[in-house]
């Protein structure tokens, strides 16, 4: 029993770190979009609902959308999950806001 609950925390960890983040994702925005985009995360992120957002990014649409956002911009793909799931977080109708 306390070799299976020491499985399961570890497979718990080992995955929550391999997962993009919405904090990263921000700071992303901040640094390498914010001047490109000449606006807010806020207003980056708002530009589509959750849903949008979502099936932009499993389309594999993501870097494409967001550099149609934001002319001019080359977005790196080792920035999209953490840059997508910033915008899923902050949303147009998520009802949260960005300190950004």
């Amino acid at each position: 029993m306390k070799l299976a609950t020491a499985a399961l925390l570890g497979v718990a960890v080992l995955s929550s770190t391999a997962m993009a983040d919405a904090k990263k994702g921000q700071k992303l925005y901040m640094k390498k979009m914010k001047a490109a985009c000449g606006f807010s995360g806020a207003k980056f992120a708002q530009k589509h609902t959750q849903d949008e957002w979502e099936e932009i990014h499993g389309a594999g649409k993501f870097k494409e959308e967001a550099e149609k956002i934001c002319p001019g911009l080359k977005l790196d793909p080792k920035y999209v999950d953490d840059i997508y799931d910033f915008s899923y977080e902050f949303a147009s109708d998520s009802g949260n806001v960005p300190s950004c």
